[in-house]
């Protein structure tokens, strides 16, 4: 399982290390010491902490592709049979759901906690309206 340091959770989420540090020793976000003393986030810890915070926390797009809608954020949960995969990922206020081959979601070792950055190409976009209040 990946482990993430709180700089790389504050670049990742956009907001300060302090702000990670507060959260850490506010107990929002479970942390454990390497070796050298030095404070690590567990992956699935990150992931859970994301699904609570869902709308919270905007995690801004890294990386270049042609796709122009890439949310890059944490995988929050894999469900799997032999042959598909659901994955979803906590992207900021998004969580979206990507429907995959079993032998892609192995090969990429996604998992609870993992860094990923979802691609999103469509011929159609549907736009609605907010229900009367």
């Amino acid at each position: 399982m990946p482990s993430y340091r709180p700089g790389q959770v504050a670049d990742l989420l956009g907001v300060s290390a302090d702000t990670v540090r507060r959260w850490c020793d506010d107990g929002r976000l479970a942390t454990s010491r390497t070796e050298r003393g030095d404070r690590v986030i567990d992956g699935a810890d990150l992931a859970a902490f994301l699904e609570s915070a869902a709308g919270q926390v905007e995690i801004p797009a890294i990386g270049a592709s042609s796709a122009r809608n890439r949310f890059t954020g944490i995988v929050t949960k894999v469900t799997s049979d032999d042959i598909v995969a659901k994955v979803e990922l906590a992207a900021g206020p998004y969580r979206l759901v990507s429907i995959l081959t079993s032998e892609a979601a192995e090969e990429l070792k996604l998992a609870p906690g993992v860094l990923a950055v979802a691609s999103v190409k469509s011929t159609d976009v549907v736009i609605s309206l907010p229900a009367a209040s």
